[in-house]
């Protein structure tokens, strides 16, 4: 009974103070006008068709040791949770060995709290990731990104109500006005991280599928560089002569 009573007093805050505030969701630095690449941590990843200089990359929590294969020193742009920075889980701390003395463009930091930044950058001095800019995404701004580019709403209750990050990556994509958005390393449907052999499950599997599934019978510009991706999903597959 108690718990039953607390969630609902939390769909109703969350719902209250998302219709109050009316967030926008966050914005990118930079208008994008080429193709955006969003790289996940699948185990499976593929370097996108006619990949240059003129297309922007967003990484995803560890992620970034994937681009470095591909000969990019740095991503333009990285989306981390905020458990990453100061968590003790196996995969908080894979993340940290690998991002370890990297650098990113911009760093948003998912639910980190915004009165508490002193503390967010001392925690990434101590692993001495650097950044250019370093911005702060709270659940309200999360949550109108899925709602304003998807039309979806949800008041993240729990996993499966949720996006991954890399789905909300290809969200801040589209919302800043990517032609074309290029995803690799991200499977609902995979297990594991890219990097580390950890094995563990993959979260908000539902909410990925159904989004995927509305940004592609919708025709927005989602493309994958993973031809088994394109194949399960049913997301184009990206091409040299996509673009």
């Amino acid at each position: 009974m108690g718990s039953w009573v607390s969630d609902a007093r939390k769909r109703i805050y969350r719902n209250l103070k998302y219709r109050i505030i009316r967030p926008d969701p966050p914005a990118a630095p930079f208008r994008f006008n080429s193709p955006v690449v969003v790289v996940g941590s699948a185990p499976v990843s593929h370097k996108p068709a006619g990949l240059d200089g003129s297309f922007r990359i967003i990484t995803v929590n560890g992620s970034q040791s994937v681009i470095a294969k591909w000969g990019v020193d740095a991503p333009d742009i990285t989306m981390m949770m905020f458990n990453q920075v100061e968590g003790t889980t196996p995969n908080a701390v894979e993340v940290r060995r690998v991002l370890t003395r990297q650098r990113t463009g911009t760093l948003y930091v998912f639910l980190w709290r915004k009165d508490d930044r002193a503390r967010l950058e001392e925690g990434l001095r101590a692993f001495d990731y650097q950044y250019d800019r370093l911005e702060i995404v709270d659940r309200y701004e999360r949550m109108a990104l899925l709602d304003r580019v998807a039309n979806l709403r949800s008041l993240e209750m729990d996993a499966d109500s949720k996006c991954s990050n890399g789905m909300n990556a290809v969200l801040f994509a589209l919302y800043n006005g990517a032609p074309a958005v290029i995803i690799t390393g991200i499977n609902p449907n995979s297990t594991g991280h890219v990097y580390n052999s950890a094995g563990l499950t993959r979260l908000h599997v539902h909410m990925d599928k159904v989004l995927v599934s509305k940004l592609v019978s919708e025709g927005r510009p989602v493309f994958t560089a993973d031809p088994s991706v394109s194949e399960e999903l049913g997301i184009p597959l990206w091409t040299a002569t996509s673009r």
